[in-house]
């Protein structure tokens, strides 16, 4: 029942000054990784073929190594978000038209309820407001783990692996189109080697594995 109640908060938090990056204090740090279902570097052939049709979806993910956010603490917590658009996420940086998005958030279950509400804060802002419409929100045990040569994160119905070595293949004049969805430093491409998302919430499920669609790095707010 005080999960129900939660959760229920959290959801109205999207409409909320909060959410939308209100007052509050912010000094926050940590990792962040993403991928979206369509190839960031790529050759045009493929981007071409692409761009219509892919990349409506994405999982955007945060781990919080120290900080706060509207002056509430959220050391060592995360907070994960799978979003789903009308049309390619990363369209408006080549001056096509924002997406409608929907969004799923998970948000770490050892959060109390008010660093949760500061979790789903911070995702919005961070994001630059491209997890959209939040229609659900799921406390979940959330990994968030860096091994070196990869990136596994999995929270509820997300589940995402990004190895960090990128082969560049020559072929079709590969070239990096796309930035990251949210505000990273030092951000690098990776492959998603399983990028999933099984929920029901979004009217869609996706599994896009093996594609140069991730981007991975650091953030500070």
């Amino acid at each position: 029942m005080k999960r129900a109640v939660v959760a229920a908060a959290l959801l109205g938090l999207s409409a909320s000054p909060l959410a939308a990056g209100g007052p509050g204090h912010h000094s926050v740090s940590g990792a962040y990784v993403e991928a979206r279902t369509a190839e960031v570097f790529t050759g045009g052939c493929i981007m071409n073929s692409e761009a219509e049709t892919m990349g409506k979806q994405a999982v955007l993910a945060w781990k919080v190594d120290r900080g706060s956010f509207n002056g509430v603490r959220i050391d060592g917590l995360s907070v994960v978000a799978a979003v789903s658009g009308d049309r390619n996420l990363g369209m408006t940086e080549m001056g096509g038209e924002k997406p409608s998005v929907k969004s799923a958030l998970f948000v770490d279950d050892r959060a109390n309820a008010a660093q949760q509400l500061a979790l789903v804060a911070m995702a919005n802002e961070l994001s630059n407001g491209i997890v959209g419409t939040i229609v659900q929100v799921t406390p979940a045990p959330i990994q968030f783990a860096d091994r070196g040569s990869e990136i596994q994160v999995s929270a509820g119905q997300v589940s995402l692996e990004v190895n960090k070595h990128l082969t560049h293949d020559p072929s079709c004049g590969a070239q990096l189109w796309f930035h990251p969805l949210a505000a990273v430093e030092g951000a690098t491409v990776g492959v998603a080697d399983q990028h999933l998302f099984t929920g029901s919430s979004l009217g869609t499920k996706w599994s896009d594995p093996n594609k140069r669609s991730a981007f991975f790095g650091t953030f500070t707010y």
